[in-house]
């Protein structure tokens, strides 16, 4: 009976293995609004959970009725008993629960400034840059989006109260900080960061906020593209580095995970972040094309690399910039009839598609 015992584990582990290629199986979006969860709950409970998606980061910002910082509600935020059943149905299909506020960069979009620097304007790193009335790119202040100074001695009181009023709501074991696309670091006039090192500046807000999830165990997500030196490798300014941040990625905490976007190539950079000891996952946009080569290059990876970096390459998932609502009605409506193959809607299901054709090859090769 013992023997029996031993041989049904082991099939369980092995042809669970042989099946779970990747750890995350996930989809970044926003959370949705307030009239739009009952929507949400029914998209995750009939189409997410079913297909498998294991890692659902949402992008809360300040879409909540926050208690500790109430000044930084949005309007009509999600109320504490909308976040529950999000919890709730993710719980039931076992998801992965991640809440992401933008932290450092992204504190505007376009003519607006979002709420912390709305509130608390004496932590933009920028003052003397003002928000346009009609926002271009390019322009001559090179603004894409505000950055908070992360050196102002009171900004993580006021972020800090957020991160960990959003992950206890969220009832989360990880939480994702955002911090992409910063271009406004250790700018010339600020009085705190000016002559300061970029990636130095970069590396010490990354491990602040990860040291300070750490204390309850929980662990710090980030996008990669700050990490990557584009001048090296090519690649750009947007998904890579060309204000010398790139060298914080030896400097930043190993138990940093790593979300690598990138959405006109399947750039083989998972590899750097493995290489550094990092965990990483790549994260296609609404290039189907691009989503399924991705999917493949991560599992060559982990088929062709050695057992200490093998770990490190944890999956992937998929990103939508749109609003949760419309994510959803597109899907729908390209459920029986793909309207345009370069969608996200496309893109995500391609993504999928090809994680089950890597599991199923994998399965026939064990």
């Amino acid at each position: 009976m013992r023997k029996l015992l031993y041989i049904f584990l082991y099939t369980s582990i092995y042809f669970g293995h042989a099946q779970d290629i990747f750890e995350v199986k996930g989809l970044c979006i926003a959370a949705p609004n307030a009239d739009g969860v009952t929507e949400f709950v029914k998209f995750v409970d009939e189409e997410l959970g079913p297909i498998g998606i294991n890692t659902l980061v949402l992008r809360v910002d300040f879409n909540y009725a926050y208690e500790s910082r109430p000044e930084l509600r949005g309007n009509n935020p999600l109320s504490k008993e909308q976040i529950k059943e999000l919890v709730a149905v993710a719980k039931k299909h076992h998801i992965n629960l991640i809440p992401q506020v933008n932290l450092f960069g992204h504190q505007s979009w376009a003519e607006k400034t979002n709420k912390l620097l709305e509130v608390y304007p004496e932590f933009d790193e920028t003052p003397h840059i003002k928000i346009p009335e009609k926002y271009e790119w390019p322009n001559a202040d090179e603004l894409y989006c505000k950055s908070y100074c992360p050196l102002h001695p009171e900004v993580h009181n006021v972020v800090f109260d957020l991160v960990d009023e959003i992950i206890s709501v969220f009832e989360a074991k990880a939480f994702h900080a955002g911090m992409d696309e910063v271009f406004y670091i250790a700018d010339k006039k600020c009085p705190r960061c000016q002559g300061k090192d970029p990636a130095a500046i970069f590396a010490n807000e990354v491990n602040k906020i990860s040291r300070h999830l750490e204390i309850n165990n929980k662990r710090l997500w980030i996008w990669g593209d700050r990490l990557i030196d584009a001048s090296t490798s090519g690649i750009g300014m947007w998904e890579a580095s060309m204000n010398n941040t790139a060298r914080a990625i030896d400097l930043i905490d190993k138990s940093v995970v790593i979300c690598d976007w990138h959405y006109e190539k399947a750039l083989p950079t998972p590899a750097l972040f493995a290489l550094k000891g990092l965990d990483v996952i790549a994260c296609p946009w609404k290039k189907p094309d691009v989503a399924k080569e991705q999917v493949n290059m991560m599992y060559k990876f982990k088929e062709n690399v050695t057992p200490e970096m093998k770990e490190h390459f944890l999956g992937m998932m998929h990103t939508v910039w749109s609003s949760a609502s419309e994510f959803i009605k597109s899907y729908h409506a390209q459920k029986d009839k793909e309207i345009n193959p370069i969608t996200q809607e496309a893109c995500f299901r391609a993504m999928m598609a090809a994680i089950k054709d890597v599991e199923r090859i994998s399965k026939n090769v064990n």
